[in-house]
């Protein structure tokens, strides 16, 4: 449920009334826009009479709201979130960042070399995988703890935040000094991972599982925010359909949907969605043209000798190209 206060409300009258709806066992979510405040009613509001509230001075409009995510849900949070990631950088609310490194980390010199590289044609954030969930037990699963200091000294070389996967609870001690959680495809419905990282106040990107539909991936930023972690960025990274020529299918579609289903940032990554290089720039050019908050691809210095997804990973040269596009077409779409 949520209830729309006018804009004559004082904060005294506003306290009064989620006092009046916490005696209740409500938990209340405040959303306080340019010309309204919009309160989110979360827990069992079978007890809560919608005539009574609606009659009550300051209040402008009430409605139930049918959905089962009710804290990601726009209905709740009008306004876009923005997202604040390290050294001032924001995603959402017209806010457009671009991730890019190599899909796992090797070795200090690989990542330092891609991190110089994709930072200084523009990318905001450095990823690379220490952890790698592989369908085959007998492929490179990643450097784990090593490869999370290598990734910290790209870092503090070249300034760049970074993301990186996590897989398990217990590593979470060693993603303290980590930027941006990613949760995986995999992942998506990890809900013991999910919880965890939603007690902490850092932000998490999730990746859209290959079979999840968009509402299963709205209930798992759900997961996230209802530990009290609103900092939650979406991913879409294709889904598995009938197709064979690509990896996946990159669902362009879910970036309108979801800005319409929700209030937070949502990203492209056509990498992974087509799993071919010379598709991602297209692909990428087309997620920033549908309104996107951001991209993240995968960029290698030596595609061809990469240990995971060199098919699939630009080179840097290649990168500054794309980035350079991508600032052309959001120039169009912010007009």
């Amino acid at each position: 449920m949520i209830a729309v206060l006018k804009p004559e409300t004082t904060k005294e009258q506003q306290n009064h009334l989620i006092s009046w709806l916490k005696s209740h066992n409500i938990d209340v979510h405040v959303s306080k826009g340019e010309n309204y405040t919009v309160l989110g009613l979360i827990g069992d509001t079978s007890s809560i009479d919608i005539g009574l509230l609606e009659s009550l001075e300051m209040v402008d409009s009430v409605k139930r709201v049918s959905e089962p995510y009710k804290q990601v849900n726009r209905k709740f949070h009008p306004e876009d979130t923005v997202v604040h990631i390290g050294n001032g950088l924001k995603i959402g609310g017209g806010n457009f960042i671009m991730i890019a490194g190599p899909c796992s980390v090797e070795s200090r010199e690989q990542v330092t070399e891609i991190a110089k590289s994709v930072s200084a044609s523009g990318a905001d954030v450095l990823r690379g995988g220490a952890f790698k969930p592989r369908t085959s037990p007998y492929d490179f699963q990643g450097l784990k703890a090593d490869g999370i200091e290598l990734l910290l000294e790209a870092k503090k070389e070249t300034g760049m935040p970074i993301i990186s996967e996590i897989m398990n609870v217990n590593d979470l001690p060693l993603f303290r000094d980590v930027d941006i959680f990613q949760i995986g495809a995999r992942n998506m419905q990890n809900f013991d991972l999910l919880k965890e990282v939603g007690k902490t106040d850092k932000p998490v990107l999730i990746k859209r599982g290959l079979a999840n539909t968009l509402k299963e991936l709205l209930m798992s930023a759900e997961y996230v925010m209802s530990e009290g972690n609103h900092n939650v960025i979406l991913c879409e990274r294709g889904i598995r359909t009938f197709e064979t020529a690509t990896r996946n299918t990159l669902d362009l579609s879910a970036v309108p949907m979801l800005h319409e289903m929700t209030h937070l940032p949502v990203v492209i990554d056509p990498s992974h969605a087509t799993g071919i290089s010379r598709l991602v720039e297209p692909m990428a050019l087309a997620a920033a043209a549908a309104g996107a908050d951001g991209i993240m691809v995968e960029v290698h210095n030596d595609p061809i000798h990469a240990l995971c997804d060199g098919a699939q990973s630009l080179t840097p040269g290649q990168f500054s190209g794309m980035a350079a596009k991508i600032r052309k077409i959001r120039e169009v779409v912010r007009q």
